[in-house]
């Protein structure tokens, strides 16, 4: 099968290297029977190059054409065992996902029981052991930093995971969940629906309720506001669902940022965020460690293993 989405590219990329390996060995022939006779010289090129640099018409050396020869046998090969035909396949059968899959394989065959080892022992347990921290802080710098830092405190849009705020859950099962399958954090946009002056009073009072300073007219009528559309996901007092991934408004963790500005804007545009599902690809072995080890960064385990 081709890798392309046309089967034209497949049939161009065919004609282009079998006519190119033609010519080549066209070209090749044409030059190697240009001998000089025995007492002959060989004549002179008419052009010229820096005033009176000339060069003569040499025949090519044999050892050059033998080294032309060898490179065109090889690319022959090289062509019949690898995909480089498109439409032909190859002798081997060779892909590169194949290839991918047996050194996945093979690896999963060395380090596999070692991450067996840990995922039949608890998460808070295993985030007490030395080696299986390490273990999973390795598999948090491969594929974890790009979002939450390499020192896990995230960034805008990106949560801290070295404190005690968590959206879904902090627990060792709510973390396994959240990696193995990932999260959708939605707020919904209501600049439409409640108007610009509408949404700067709910941002005041949602200003109000952490703690923050803010215009009390302002607060006392949004308000109103967030007790008929906000509480159904952030509840009566503000202190947010971790069933439905609501933050809590009423403490200083602030995703986004806690300015009016950014309150103002979550207000008016929404949230859409996104925590890739992580089980099928690491497999259930990996995500638990890396689960232990995240697990580990907001908790104080009492004793480490040796």
């Amino acid at each position: 099968m081709t890798d392309f989405y046309s089967g034209f590219w497949g049939v161009f990329i065919t004609v282009i290297v079998i006519v190119s390996l033609i010519w080549l060995g066209v070209l090749l022939k044409s030059q190697a029977v240009i001998k000089l006779k025995k007492g002959e010289k060989a004549e002179i090129i008419d052009h010229k190059w820096d005033g009176d640099l000339q060069e003569y018409n040499n025949p090519l050396p044999g050892w050059w054409l033998w080294l032309f020869i060898l490179t065109i046998v090889f690319a022959v090969g090289y062509l019949a065992l690898y995909p480089g035909l498109v439409l032909f396949g190859n002798a081997k059968g060779w892909t590169s996902v194949g290839q991918l899959k047996q050194e996945v394989a093979k690896a999963d065959a060395k380090y596999g029981p070692i991450y067996d080892k840990y995922a039949k022992l608890p998460i808070a347990q295993v985030a007490q052991d030395k080696e299986a921290r390490e273990m999973g802080q390795r598999l948090f710098y491969t594929y974890c930093i790009q979002c939450h830092g390499a020192d896990a405190r995230g960034a805008k849009g990106f949560p801290n995971l070295t404190d005690s705020d968590w959206l879904y859950g902090g627990t060792p099962e709510k973390i396994l969940e959240t990696i193995e399958k990932g999260r959708h954090g939605q707020m919904p946009a209501f600049g439409a629906a409640f108007g610009e002056e509408k949404v700067r009073d709910v941002a005041n009072y949602v200003m109000q309720i952490a703690g923050k300073p803010h215009n009390e007219l302002r607060a006392s009528r949004g308000q109103a506001t967030f007790q008929q559309v906000c509480v159904a996901c952030h509840g009566a007092d503000g202190k947010g669902n971790k069933d439905v991934g609501a933050p809590n408004l009423t403490d200083k963790v602030w995703l986004y940022g806690g300015s009016e500005a950014t309150i103002i804007e979550t207000v008016t545009n929404g949230r859409n965020n996104v925590m890739p599902a992580w089980k099928d690809f690491l497999g259930d072995s990996k995500v638990h460690l890396l689960a232990a080890y995240v697990y580990g960064l907001s908790s104080t385990p009492v004793t480490a293993a040796k």
